[in-house]
């Protein structure tokens, strides 16, 4: 045969390993999810490329076919066809001994350069661009190619099979999307500017509702307002003036014995009509919910939405109420910084570009947030910014006391009766080793 027929077989060849390549990398990469969307969509290609997935083991037997097949013949054809021009070409510099050592390592070079650009790195680079539309536009020939081999590839699978089982492999292929895949894939969108940082932010925060407990959100029990059957009415008046919350608790004498809870709406509607006096009785006292403190927020959202109600008691294990918890407290948990609050009203308030005033009873999973801290030791022993001081020192923190964490310095500056009412917390320089002259 003339060298342009040669030429004609070899790049045949080179385009066929192409071909299994592109095919290889492109089903094998194409992912799931949009794949899903496309079979949704109408698209029977998606379909198609989704069940080969399922059972890759003949494709990749019919892949590995193909390649191996065609680098062996493209390799023979390829060296016997074009040593005998390199032989000539060569023979005009040097006609020694080893001229056809020398043409055999040219013409073996040439042909490797070739398939592994044209056949090998080029068609996979571009399999990686976009995974999904490669592997639709050659979903189908693949499939008849592997009906066309699939003898050879049922033997080949079986001598697979009996290997992986002889050393005990497990091939079966594990789907589960973890919290840390999805965290990576909006990360990456969010690096991207598909997504953007706000919603990165709501999305994590969304995913850590079903590892924060409710402690972290709560409003806790110093805080809580409540009305006691007893109590007069121009104290009511006053507690409704001085704090805008659309429900209170009541109790009997004490905040651990919770009777229920009332909404202002009640109250205020019979004022405005200038009624009688709304009375804390039984008849105008709604049932309240009540929680164990080692309820996930995720898990409260559930018991939110099945009793129809968006108020919560929390208590510990001794029955004594440890704070109460709202719909909006979770809300404001998945909002973040986002969500609006009055500047007296927040936990964490930045002075300069390194220090912050920071609220004792901040969950530490807003401190993570606010300093960017990846994590605090021994975290499961507190739940807020206090606890960890207390559980550092190993002490009743006093004013000055500091504990230093991940290149920061939390100092107590604030103290109300043994509670931690206010940290200041400064980023520390870097530490510059000293260097000494021998």
């Amino acid at each position: 045969m003339s060298l342009f027929q040669h030429l004609l077989i070899i790049l045949a060849l080179i385009l066929t390993s192409s071909f299994f390549s592109i095919s290889e990398i492109a089903l094998a990469g194409a992912r799931k999810i949009k794949l899903k969307l496309l079979a949704e969509s109408g698209d029977e290609r998606a379909d198609k490329v989704l069940q080969l997935q399922e059972n890759s083991a003949d494709f990749f037997a019919t892949s590995q076919i193909g390649l191996n097949a065609v680098a062996i013949l493209g390799g023979s054809v390829g060296e016997s066809a074009l040593r005998p021009y390199f032989a000539e070409w060569i023979g005009v510099f040097y006609s020694g001994q080893y001229l056809d050592s020398i043409a055999f390592f040219a013409s073996f070079i040439v042909v490797t350069l070739l398939f592994i650009l044209y056949a090998d790195l080029i068609p996979k680079r571009i399999a990686m661009i976009n995974p999904e539309k490669v592997a639709l536009a050659v979903i189908n020939p693949i499939l008849w190619t592997i009906m066309l081999v699939k003898p050879l590839a049922w033997v080949i699978n079986a001598i697979a099979n009996l290997t992986f089982r002889i050393f005990k492999i497990n091939t079966t292929r594990d789907d589960n999307i973890t919290f840390d895949d999805i965290s990576a894939i909006v990360d990456a969108g969010a690096e991207a500017g598909v997504v953007l940082q706000q919603e990165q932010h709501f999305i994590e925060n969304v995913f850590e509702l079903e590892e924060r407990t409710v402690p972290s959100s709560m409003t806790v029990r110093d805080d809580v307002v409540y009305f006691t059957l007893g109590e007069s009415e121009e104290s009511i008046r006053q507690k409704i003036a001085d704090y805008p919350y659309s429900k209170f608790l009541v109790c009997n004498e004490t905040i651990d014995q919770v009777i229920g809870y009332v909404d202002t709406k009640d109250i205020l509607v019979r004022i405005m009509n200038q009624q009688s006096f709304f009375q804390l009785n039984e008849s105008t006292i709604r049932n309240v919910l009540i929680i164990p403190d080692t309820l996930t927020l995720s898990e409260l959202l559930d018991k939110f939405r099945a009793s129809n109600e968006k108020l919560a008691v929390v208590i510990n294990e001794y029955a004594l109420v440890v704070g109460v918890i709202t719909l909006s407290d979770i809300m404001m948990t998945v909002m973040g910084d986002w969500a609006s609050a009055e500047p007296e009203d927040q936990q964490i308030i930045r002075r300069d570009e390194n220090s912050w005033f920071i609220d004792g009873l901040t969950p530490i999973d807003d401190v993570k947030h606010a300093l960017d801290i990846d994590e605090f030791a021994d975290w499961e022993h507190y739940e807020t910014l206090a606890g960890f001081i207390m559980y550092r020192l190993r002490k009743i923190p006093r004013l000055a006391d500091f504990v230093e964490h991940e290149g920061y310095k939390f100092e107590v500056v604030d103290i109300d009766h043994y509670k931690i009412d206010q940290l200041l917390v400064t980023r520390l320089p870097p530490k510059i080793e000293e260097k000494t002259d021998d």
